[in-house]
């Protein structure tokens, strides 16, 4: 059957960017690790990790030089099957350079050593949850048409809110709701101030964050630090292994053995992509920040829709704050949000304002950072600040249209006259 599809400039553009991508991507694997890489040199992936219910299976062993090269052979192969032919779906040839090259740097950073596989995949999704947090409270908050870049002040006044009232009351769960609820509150500040009086969303969401990051630090080292037996140790929520699941080898101890802040994140991706694309209350919302003027002439109360919105992305975001403290650490320390609530809203345009894209971007930059952790113990010699950098590069391919344009909703941040 003849291919009726006539490529566009912008296709053709598109697919020659991604082939040669490609190329690059498997000449570099070749250049940077297959010939540093010793022929007889073994790289172990351990699969089991210690003090867990998994059940024990063997470790996977390669040969590292072999490995190294079928991974540049793979990118190169999809690299000059594109430009020939062209495949259409560029996150799929964005998913393949993403594995060829991790792939192969894992095995050559590894080689001659042991790497703990599952280890490195458990810390990615913990180290991923505060940034899913913030990027679904985007999410929700601009499918509705308002913009909230407050979201580390509001990450920053709940973690500390949290430990403080979970240590005063002796109970985490309480913690964890006034956490959530003050969550909630600071947003509805944030929702009418840009809906009521139409404040720049932008500049109310700036002063969130400083008057969240200024009003934190001035309690920690008020009182906090004095005081710290008293009001700033509240312990941690223990971790839940989940009957049965959590014994499945590798799958067990990254996904059904967390604590309970890590559940309620994967809970809200699937509870979020259901409630935003298959109910009417999704399709109000998304009328909302697609086209207000015409949800309004449908009888939508466009006011009322981002209100909610807004409230429940902040309440979203309390959660991400507590996570911080009594989902992590037991304690508050200054700016200890370290810019999540930001690399929450770079994964959220990464994630294209979906749910589910967001929470997968999420993991890529935790996957980062709990690489470049790891590779501090195998003394890897590259800087691991180099590594961090990995992901926020990605995000700007993205942000550039190699592999698609980043469309936000068409009314975001734009206030709303009846």
């Amino acid at each position: 059957m003849t291919n009726t599809h006539t490529k566009t400039a912008s296709e053709k553009r598109r697919q020659t960017s991604l082939g040669i991508t490609l190329l690059a991507t498997g000449l570099l694997i070749y250049l940077l690790f297959g010939i540093s890489t010793e022929s007889e040199q073994l790289t172990t992936f351990g699969l089991n990790l210690a003090g867990t219910q998994a059940m024990p299976i063997g470790d996977l062993i390669v040969p590292a030089q072999a490995t190294v090269y079928l991974m540049s052979a793979i990118a190169a192969f999809v690299g000059a099957y594109q430009l020939a032919r062209g495949v259409r779906s560029s996150g799929a040839l964005l998913g393949i350079v993403a594995f060829t090259f991790v792939v192969a740097f894992l095995t050559w950073a590894a080689a001659g050593k042991s790497f703990n596989l599952t280890g490195m995949l458990t810390s990615s999704l913990v180290r991923a949850t505060p940034i899913a947090l913030a990027a679904l409270c985007g999410v929700i908050s601009e499918r509705s048409a308002v913009i909230n870049i407050g979201i580390e002040g509001i990450m920053l006044i709940a973690a500390q809110v949290a430990v403080v009232t979970a240590t005063l009351s002796q109970n985490l769960y309480v913690g964890l709701i006034l956490a959530i609820l003050i969550g909630g509150a600071v947003a509805a500040f944030h929702a009418y101030l840009v809906i009521r009086f139409k404040v720049d969303q932008i500049v109310s969401g700036v002063a969130i964050n400083i008057i969240g990051a200024g009003v934190t630090s001035f309690i920690s080292s008020r009182f906090l630090q004095k005081a710290t037996n008293t009001l700033n140790n509240s312990g941690t929520f223990p971790i839940i292994s989940i009957p049965g699941l959590s014994k499945i080898p590798i799958l067990g101890p990254v996904l059904f053995e967390n604590n309970l802040v890590v559940y309620l994140t994967l809970l809200l991706v699937v509870v979020m992509h259901i409630m935003l694309f298959h109910t009417p209350w999704g399709l109000r919302t998304r009328a909302v920040g697609e086209h207000p003027k015409a949800a309004d002439t449908l009888g939508v109360n466009v006011y009322l829709v981002r209100y909610v919105n807004v409230i429940i992305g902040g309440m979203i975001a309390g959660l991400g704050g507590a996570y911080f403290t009594i989902g992590s650490v037991g304690r508050f320390d200054e700016i200890m949000t370290a810019g999540k609530g930001f690399i929450g809203l770079a994964a959220m345009i990464f994630g294209k304002w979906n749910p589910i894209g967001a929470f997968s971007s999420s993991l890529i930059f935790g996957f980062a950072d709990s690489l470049q952790v790891k590779l501090q113990i195998l003394r890897v010699p590259i800087p691991s600040e180099f590594l961090l950098m990995a992901p926020y590069i990605v995000t700007m391919i993205i942000l550039t249209g190699v592999v698609g344009r980043a469309i936000p909703p068409a009314a975001d941040g734009q206030p709303y006259e009846k």
